[in-house]
């Protein structure tokens, strides 16, 4: 069966973020005047590398059972994790864990005992930051990321496929990456074609439309461009969602419209949701 192969430190599998960084993205998050959507993708995209360090973390130390990349692409296209990972594309996870740009004090609520919430201060490590320049070269930033892609599968051919998310707020500026795209998903290891979803951000409050399976409830052409560039999802990722309480079918793909803060966290949680480890 397709998208099957034990991850492990010598066939690690890799997941690579492509993340809009247009001035755009300045703009509140789904209606919401309190936050700019640039400063929740970053908070979801650091918390989310954390979570990879835990569930890769074993008494002896963290297993590089993946290799990450976070792409910013805006007035340039290029790696965009801070401090001492800068300007490299695929990071082992250990280096990660091992190389915050810095760690932040936050406050969150958390329960008292008594039926309240008090407030807590933990630590956040920071990898990538929120900034924004430039237009939307969406398919420059693919094409770096199958050239990218490309070398991994000269080092890992057998590997779990590795998986490609782009988190956009609007329409390429550099013309159509519908192209581009079909090539970063004709790449394969002997495990299966390379996955790429989709994730559309919104300005506007409204319900999420989640891994569909039809562009029908889509309203105009470039939400339907992203959707149909999204690969279907493999059973283990349906199954999940099906877990999750996503209403799911054989033809879902990897792909939010309208995204809010929680559908944004959903999304990535379970597309990228590690499996398989060994």
């Amino acid at each position: 069966m397709p998208y099957s192969a034990e991850i492990s430190r010598t066939n690690p599998s890799c997941i690579l973020f492509l993340i809009d960084q247009s001035y755009s993205m300045d703009d509140p998050f789904g209606g919401d005047e309190s936050g700019a959507k640039k400063n929740a993708v970053a908070d979801v995209i650091n918390k989310l590398l954390q979570n990879f360090v835990i569930k890769c973390a074993k008494d002896e130390g963290v297993r590089d059972y993946y290799h990450i990349g976070v792409i910013g692409y805006g007035g340039e296209v290029g790696s965009a994790f801070s401090g001492e990972l800068a300007g490299q594309d695929l990071v082992p996870i250990s280096q990660i864990a091992n190389h915050p740009a810095c760690i932040e004090e936050r406050t969150k609520k958390v329960p008292d005992g008594a039926g309240g919430l008090v407030e807590q201060t933990v630590k956040f490590p920071i990898w990538f930051d929120a900034i924004t320049s430039g237009g939307t070269p969406m398919c420059q930033a693919m094409r770096h990321a199958h050239k990218i892609l490309s070398a991994w599968f000269n080092d890992y051919p057998d590997c779990f496929p590795p998986i490609v998310i782009n988190i956009t707020d609007g329409e390429s500026t550099d013309g159509n990456p519908s192209a581009v795209a079909q090539d970063i998903t004709s790449l394969k290891s002997s495990d299966g074609d390379v996955l790429l979803f989709n994730v559309h951000l919104s300005s506007h409050r409204g319900t999420a439309i989640e891994f569909p399976d039809s562009e029908a409830d889509l309203p105009d052409q470039y939400a339907k461009r992203l959707y149909q560039m999204s690969s279907v999802l493999p059973n283990s990722i349906k199954e999940t969602a099906s877990q999750e309480g996503f209403r799911v079918s054989a033809k879902s793909r990897g792909f939010v419209f309208n995204a809010d803060m929680v559908a944004l966290i959903n999304f990535l949680d379970i597309g990228t949701r590690p499996s398989n480890l060994r």
